[in-house]
């Protein structure tokens, strides 16, 4: 049983919460919206925490991460789990901190919506310090594995740049296909099943979109010329082959019945 803490209970913070609840874990959150057991409002009951999990808005991370110094041991483990690790990567912090981000979520937002078992089968990309102790890697490791979830190990350039392809682009494409299709009425009335999924990211906590696109948005605007290039090559090349090639690719890659963003 390892002590450990949650900070903020939203969609990501409250599934962690339950999750390390349900395994036995000794588990206090601090939350400025949520309350009752084990959930406070005050910073000084993470003091004896192993490790600590940072899940408020991206907006609000940094100052969390700040707030902690003053808070935590030099030997006390702290994770975040942001969409973007670049932007909290670049100030030295007093405790142990292992950069994360759980690829992992619905469209629903807030702890009402938050559930045990979002993690199980998703990725949860890490971005560790070279400096990192192994062994205190090892050990949020060990953690994020008992949630469900299987590690992923890179740089947080390259997972900047990563996000955008495979998250923070398709909730743009999302929400701009159903601001299109908003003017034709007629093909609102027609929309079924299709539409309906391909615009499901459009329902994103706003919070989190507009700090996705404000954050990363020349990743971004690179993913979205990689789409591009994309839609010529299959308007102008071997559609059929493509196609097929694309649907033997997405059919392995998806394998899992993972909730991923």
């Amino acid at each position: 049983m390892t002590k450990i803490g949650v900070v903020g209970l939203g969609l990501i913070g409250g599934s962690i919460f339950k999750d390390l609840k349900s395994l036995g874990h000794d588990v206090v959150a601090v939350s400025q919206s949520q309350s009752g057991g084990d959930i406070y409002k005050n910073y000084d009951v993470l003091k004896e925490c192993e490790i600590v999990f940072v899940c408020t808005a991206m907006n609000k991370t940094l100052s969390v991460l700040d707030a902690l110094e003053n808070i935590l041991g030099r030997n006390t483990i702290v994770t975040d789990v942001c969409s973007l690790k670049t932007f909290v990567c670049k100030k030295f912090r007093s405790y142990i901190f292992i950069p994360s981000h759980p690829m992992a979520g619905t469209e629903h937002k807030g702890y009402e919506n938050s559930f045990e078992g979002l993690f199980k089968g998703a990725t949860w990309v890490l971005t560790p310090f070279k400096s990192t102790p192994n062994e205190n890697i090892e050990k949020l490791v060990e953690v994020i594995k008992q949630l469900g979830a299987n590690p992923l190990f890179t740089t947080p350039t390259e997972h900047d740049k990563a996000a955008a392809m495979i998250s923070h682009m398709p909730m743009l494409i999302s929400q701009a296909l159903f601001l299109a299709a908003s003017d034709s009425e007629l093909a609102l009335n027609m929309a079924s099943s299709g539409f309906r999924d391909m615009t499901r990211l459009a329902l994103s906590n706003e919070e989190m979109a507009a700090d996705m696109i404000n954050m990363n948005h020349e990743n971004i605007q690179n993913a979205v010329l990689k789409l591009y290039k994309s839609v010529g090559e299959l308007t102008s090349g071997d559609y059929p082959k493509l196609i097929k090639d694309i649907k033997q690719k997405r059919s392995q890659m998806f394998t899992k019945n993972v909730n991923k963003y």
